[in-house]
């Protein structure tokens, strides 16, 4: 992996585990993150319009589905975090959330005929990281047993994981298809942001659907919306630069699955930020499985 798809995903981690303490801190819910990818949509809409011909002209169908499919997986992740949230601590459910798609990423990957470009050193850092996050929600090797992970925060944790591994499988095929496209004439970095702007518009979409049809959505939203506005609105704003830089980054990496493994620095970020700021509990296996995790991403760099 490149220099600069390093720096580019050390920039977004910081971030990413910045908004995720502000969402936790405040009113974690969908109506939340509607608000939220409503104010990332209109900060990238700008450049959207200049281009408006370049996605009228050159964004086939194909394109499109991708587009539809990104933005379900990326309302079901925040949705399912905003879940995890309500019913855990941000020093268990960040790391569950963040770890898990490393791994799916790189089965589906390998299954997509794109495994000779995973390195060894790669899948092994991937399963350090895995491991180590695995061992954060308990307080002893005594309680790693399937049923200890069998409760609401752990299975909402999981079920934001799988919305994150379905978007990055997605915008990394979405992307790949528009950089190849020799009509299209901006750059990369360009295509970037459009797709980035389409993606959360077609998030808020979804979100729109599931806040409104639901009471409890609407009163969540007013609640939202007359207390905690801003705070959505500056998570939307670090929500959308975050994922920007990795689908910049996307194109810095011989494969999406170093980006998805790389972008776990931010675990060791959120646990601290729960321990420190919102003085969660910490135990000795929970600062060992960091450890791990931390071992498993100078591995995924370094292959």
């Amino acid at each position: 992996m490149s220099l600069t798809a390093i720096i580019l995903i050390l920039i977004s981690a910081i971030m990413h585990a910045g908004w995720n303490l502000l969402s936790k801190s405040k009113l974690p819910t969908a109506a939340f993150f509607l608000i939220s990818s409503f104010t990332g949509a209109l900060l990238l809409s700008p450049f959207l319009i200049i281009n408006i011909n370049i996605v009228t002209n050159h964004f086939s169908l194909n394109i499109w589905m991708l587009l539809l499919s990104t933005g379900f997986f990326m309302s079901l992740y925040y949705v399912s975090l905003a879940g995890a949230y309500r019913s855990g601590e941000l020093s268990i459910v960040y790391p569950l959330a963040r770890s898990s798609p490393a791994i799916v990423v790189s089965i589906v990957t390998l299954f997509f005929s794109q495994g000779n470009q995973i390195s060894i050193l790669c899948i092994i850092g991937i399963l350090f990281i895995v491991m180590g996050c695995f061992l954060i929600p308990v307080n002893k090797f005594s309680e790693i047993k399937i049923k200890n992970y069998l409760n609401l925060t752990c299975g909402l944790a999981l079920l934001a994981a799988m919305g994150t591994a379905g978007y990055s499988i997605i915008d990394d095929e979405a992307l790949r298809q528009l950089r190849n496209n020799t009509n299209i004439s901006i750059n990369n970095i360009q295509i970037a942001i459009i797709y980035a702007c389409l993606q959360a518009w077609i998030a808020f979409i979804w979100l729109l659907f599931f806040v409104s049809f639901r009471r409890q959505g609407r009163l969540s939203f007013a609640k939202t919306f007359n207390e905690h506005l801003r705070y959505a609105m500056f998570a939307g704003v670090a929500i959308h630069i975050t994922y920007l830089l990795v689908l910049i980054s996307f194109e810095y990496a011989k494969n999406v699955s170093y980006v998805v493994g790389f972008r776990q620095l931010s675990i060791p970020l959120g646990v601290l930020c729960g321990i420190v700021l919102l003085k969660e509990p910490s135990h000795k296996l929970k600062l060992i499985g960091v450890g791990i995790v931390f071992i498993g991403l100078i591995l995924v760099a370094l292959g």
